[in-house]
């Protein structure tokens, strides 16, 4: 697919540098190529009502929206305000969730129509552009500042509208927003186009996407934007990837005429694209290239070899290189960083040394080596995380280098990173015992992995050492120690931090009390959650909507919801999602599911948040017992196009109760994307399929789940050990059946050997089924495993023997009992008090029978 793909789009290219005109009506991907007149880049000297070409086949969006924006009637006055809350509704329909999130979205919307209450381009002079463009964007640098998050949200955004109304559609808004649009947007809407070509399994609707990424190009250039790396890097990285080499070269030359100081950064991409399509004479090319000159341009160029080559990990190829380049030339540390983390992962120890000594002469920043150290000693494969750290102490004590405070940082983080909490206090222990600080960031990432981790006891020394080196905690340093205590069930420690928090005259927020509140409610103590509440009063912490989700999410009478809402109300707190979500599963608590279902009526539901809630409710209605009304409002979810969240997809397979409707558990599992939910869901299901002796759908979930853990025989353990569980749980004698089939199969069908503990549940089974013949079948897979008996194995085997009344084998085996144990010793009684009766019992049995009889 991809190199036809490429022999198309390669054909195109010919035929557009073969001839610069083409039929009128031709709107191949050639008149786009053939249309980059480098020359004459200024607005007014090329059409900017040029377009992509249109696609033969291609859905149209959906909603009104797209019509309106390729309507030029569209643009009147009148139209204005509705086509403003259309575009707002879909550029905040998937935006993330936070606390604030509701204020944040009415500001927003608010912004964005005193953004698109301004005159449309098409009534501005050409002429006038220019000089408009650079007003704008003074204008724009002030109204708009952008943080990483924001910059990721926005990049968000734009894959939505690319993905709700198309790249061409997107492509005419932006058009409309003409004196809005910068090279971020452009950037963004390039990403998404070459993404959907990258990823599209029909050629022509591939070329169509790379077309459309084309005509964005050129209205950059049209627009006189610079054209930086953000914008040519992901086009030549889509050409290598796709070995399409005369077209990397053609793009190669109109980016060099419109940005001549790119051209040794084009070194790195050409390396690139020769190592993707396996050339060795052009990499040989290249080195003796740059081995025959060294001026300063050239050497600009090696270093952009060099991060090639320390990304592809052609070791011989580096080394050579290496030879040539003197890396101490080289001026940006992260080139050099990288180089020492290629070092690493190629196990190149010696050459490392070497250049560590050499950073050293030319007195390089020792703050500097001590980070290339560092970069160095992390990417080693296969090294522990402690051999990882001793790497780094030995090479800066061979070097006499003091690590410096922003290493030692980046080490703590890499093990917070592989969840190594107790490691990264030990360095930073070590930090304070030179003298180096720790920053609060650093302290924050720490508490992360050990929640992350469920090392909550760490809270202990976590907080040690704030009280012992003078840290400057904040309020979210507090919340995430009070949140890992409580967790602990420790509220005493809790309440500590919070005098501790008073003393430092840190204002305490109403985020560090619901932490509380919440471990309170999830060891059921509605006292000790109240009296977190009474105490956010006392010291004037108003609830926020955090808070009111808690409290109404564990009310249990309708009456306590009717009140937590008034008070809402009279705080003026912002109903959010979590509030919706707790509102439905108090109501279902209640028995109130009517009430529950009202929920989803209410208007100041988030258009965003819709799904979720929707889901919330088919979780509490199918937890309830109500799985027909949770089937139903799940088909809805699907017939409006939706899909379920993973949670209430697993409350949903959970409960299932339907034993002969699994296509409805399958369809639930081709929803769950992220790989621990599925496994998560597949396990139950096949739970399910036992459960309803559904022998050969459990057979095939096993198989999938083989493949997901790639043959991990422990990880197949544990799941096999749990089926058998509730089959050893069950009396029933279908099921016990269905669990030899099952070990049969586990054996023939997936190539896996019984774990002691799953013969110990089927041999619990048989007993529960008093089945002798099937005792002894079990005792025979414990010699086929090569397991040795032990006393609890004896006790099974004693116990199915008495159950299934073979009184003279269940004696012999008796006999292997050591009975030295007292816990044994009751066992043993326990079995033949149950199984074996006493004459006297007989006898007893016989006279009551007999005076049944006379009555």
């Amino acid at each position: 697919m991809a190199a036809s793909r490429a022999k198309t789009l390669s054909s195109l290219f010919k035929t557009a540098k073969k001839s610069s005109s083409s039929p009128a009506g031709d709107k191949t991907l050639k008149q786009l190529v053939s249309s980059f007149d480098t020359s004459s880049s200024s607005p007014s000297s090329t059409s900017s009502k040029k377009r992509s070409p249109k696609a033969a086949k291609k859905p149209t969006p959906d909603g009104s929206l797209s019509s309106r924006l390729l309507d030029p009637a569209s643009t009147s006055e009148d139209s204005m305000e509705k086509l403003t809350e259309e575009i707002s509704s879909i550029l905040f329909a998937g935006a993330s969730d936070s606390s604030h999130d509701s204020e944040e979205v009415t500001n927003s919307r608010s912004s964005l129509g005193r953004e698109l209450a301004i005159p449309w381009l098409s009534n501005l002079s050409k002429n006038y552009i220019s000089l408009r463009r650079k007003i704008v964007s003074r204008e724009r640098k002030e109204k708009w500042v952008f943080k990483k998050t924001q910059v990721n949200r926005f990049n968000r955004l734009i894959k939505m509208c690319g993905d709700k109304l198309g790249t061409k559609a997107t492509m005419e808004l932006f058009d409309k927003f003409g004196r809005e649009t910068g090279v971020k947007e452009y950037n963004a809407l390039i990403a998404v186009c070459l993404e959907k070509a990258r990823t599209s399994g029909d050629e022509e609707v591939a070329l169509e996407h790379i077309a459309e990424a084309f005509t964005t190009f050129k209205k950059m250039r049209e627009w006189g934007f610079q054209v930086e790396e953000g914008t040519y890097g992901p086009f030549l990285l889509y050409f290598i990837e796709m070995g399409m080499v005369e077209e990397f070269f053609f793009f190669c030359r109109v980016i060099k005429e419109g940005n001549r100081s790119s051209h040794s950064r084009l070194g790195y991409y050409e390396m690139l694209l020769w190592i993707g399509v396996n050339n060795e004479e052009k990499i040989r090319e290249l080195f003796n290239h740059i081995a025959a000159d060294d001026g300063d341009d050239d050497f600009k160029l090696k270093e952009n070899y060099l991060l090639a080559l320390c990304e592809s990990g052609r070791k011989e190829d580096l080394m050579q290189l290496l030879e040539i380049i003197d890396v101490t030339r080289i001026s940006s540390v992260n080139l050099v960083a990288n180089i020492f983390q290629s070092l690493g992962r190629l196990s190149l120890e010696s050459l490392a040394e070497k250049f560590l000594l050499a950073f050293k002469n030319c007195d390089y920043g020792t703050d500097d080596i001590s980070r290339l150290i560092f970069s160095y000693a992390s990417s080693i494969p296969n090294l522990a995380v402690q051999d990882s750290f001793m790497k780094f102490k030995s090479l800066h004590m061979k070097f006499n280098i003091t690590p410096s405070s922003a290493s030692y940082e980046k080490l703590i983080t890499y093990c917070c990173d592989l969840r190594k909490v107790h490691l990264a206090l030990d360095i930073v222990d070590q930090m304070f015992e030179v003298g180096l600080s720790l920053s609060i960031e650093t302290l924050h990432s720490i508490l992360h992995a050990s929640e992350e981790s469920y090392e909550f006891n760490l809270v202990g020394r976590i907080y040690s050492l704030v009280c012992r080196h003078d840290l400057k905690p904040n309020s979210e340093t507090f919340r995430s120690m009070i949140s890992l205590s409580v967790k602990m069930k420790d509220f005493d420690s809790a309440y500590a931090m919070l005098k501790d928090l008073k003393k430092l005259n840190i204002p305490p927020t109403a985020s560090i009390y619901n932490a509380m509140m919440a471990g309170y409610f999830r060891e059921k103590n509605i006292n000790g959650a109240l009296m977190v509440l009474k105490q956010m009063e006392h010291d004037d912490v108003k609830p926020d909507s955090q808070t009111f989700s808690y409290l109404i999410g564990n009310c249990d009478r309708e009456e306590d919801i009717i009140k937590f809402r008034e008070e809402m109300e009279r705080g003026r707190i912002q109903v959010t999602k979590h509030v919706f979500m707790a509102l439905i599963n108090a109501y279902a608590t209640c028995g109130q599911f009517e009430k529950a279902k009202q929920v989803l009526l209410d208007k100041g539901i988030p258009v965003k948040s819709l799904n979720e809630i929707k889901s919330a409710l088919v979780s509490a209605l199918a937890s309830s017992g109500q799985m027909p009304d949770a089937l139903n409002v799940y088909r809805e979810i699907k017939q409006k196009g939706g899909s379920l969240e993973p949670k209430a997809a697993i409350s949903l397979i959970e409960h299932f109760t339907s034993g002969g409707e699994l296509s409805i558990l399958f369809q639930l599992l081709e929803e769950l994307h992220d790989p621990d939910y599925w496994v998560d869901g597949c396990c139950r299901t096949v739970l399910h399929c036992v459960r309803n002796k559904n022998l050969r759908s459990a057979v095939d979930l096993l198989k999938q789940l083989k493949d997901k853990f790639h043959n991990d025989v422990m990880a197949m353990e544990v799941i096999f050990d749990e089926v058998f569980c509730i089959i050893a749980e069950s009396e029933s004698k279908d099921l016990l059946q269905i669990g030899l089939a099952l070990l049969q199969a586990m054996k023939d069908e997936l190539g896996l050997t019984p774990s002691r503990k799953s013969l110990d549940f089927l041999l619990n089974a048989c007993a529960n089924a008093k089945d002798l013949q099937n005792s002894l079948l079990i005792w025979k897979e414990y010699q086929a495993a090569g397991f040795s008996g032990n006393v609890l194995t004896y006790l099974r085997m004693y116990q199915a023997l008495l159950a299934s009344g073979d009184l003279k084998s269940a004696k012999n085996m008796l006999t292997k009992i050591p009975t030295d144990d007292p816990h044994v010793r009751c066992i043993i009684k326990s079995c033949q008090t149950t199984y074996v009766r006493s004459p006297s019992s007989k006898v007893q049995k016989e006279e009551k029978k007999k005076k049944q009889n006379k009555k």
